[in-house]
């Protein structure tokens, strides 16, 4: 079970699940160590060959506020600039779209939270196997702060009448049980530490365990307003 304190010393919120953000390319194009980090996304080589979502979307806020905290506010924005340099296309759809991207040779390198890409390496399509055959995965920043991560939690209303049920629920979402379900049928890695899972895409594209990154959940969230600012100022729509 993991539960965020809050400064009271009460129970803040849960932590359920997590998905992490990684880079996927195309297996034809791009060698696995030229995409190996999120810096590298904005390298000049890559000009024309990149694909991403809305940059407003909250999986990529999130990961903008990260690297914010990591590489600081002015080179974030050169970083960000860097990206829109780089698009093949202007941004569009979801997550699987990149991936198809990708596979297509629209682009050759994309990002994409992992349960999509898991969704479409358990898929009895045939035209999904066929795609997932082109596309190889990396986890960035192994070698320096870790891979982001977007968390999914649940918390208890201050005026809720039935506080008492209410932390049961989180409990038993917090629970081994529950948290195979998270893994087996969403495709996202489980919250609580040292639970075992049978899910054979997380496993398969991340060879069994990976370097997450550590940064407080408050400091991602506070920086979104200045990376909202910084995506308007480099034109990323």
């Amino acid at each position: 079970m993991r539960a965020k304190r809050s400064d009271s010393g009460g129970i803040a919120w849960f932590g359920l699940s997590t998905r992490a953000r990684v880079i996927v390319y195309n297996k034809l194009k791009v060698q696995k160590s030229d995409a190996d980090t999120y810096e590298k996304l904005a390298d000049p080589k890559f000009k024309g060959k990149l694909c991403i979502r809305s940059g407003s979307h909250p999986y990529n806020l999130s990961l903008f506020g990260a690297m914010t905290e990591h590489i600081g506010p002015q080179q974030t924005e050169v970083w960000l600039k860097g990206l829109v340099n780089n698009m093949a296309r202007n941004p569009a759809g979801g997550d699987t779209d990149q991936i198809k991207g990708v596979a297509s040779g629209e682009c050759a390198v994309a990002v994409t939270n992992t349960y999509y890409l898991a969704r479409m390496m358990r898929s009895t399509n045939a035209a999904d196997k066929a795609l997932i055959e082109k596309v190889g995965v990396v986890f960035p920043n192994q070698s320096s702060w870790g891979t982001h991560l977007n968390i999914a939690g649940g918390a208890i209303a201050k005026n809720s009448k039935n506080q008492g049920n209410a932390l049961k629920f989180l409990e038993y979402l917090a629970s081994a049980s529950a948290q195979n379900h998270f893994a087996n049928g969403n495709n996202e890695w489980p919250a609580a530490k040292g639970l075992s899972f049978d899910n054979p895409a997380l496993k398969a594209m991340s060879g069994g365990s990976f370097k997450s990154e550590v940064l407080p959940v408050s400091a991602v969230g506070m920086n979104q307003i200045k990376v909202q600012q910084m995506l308007d100022r480099v034109g990323f729509r």
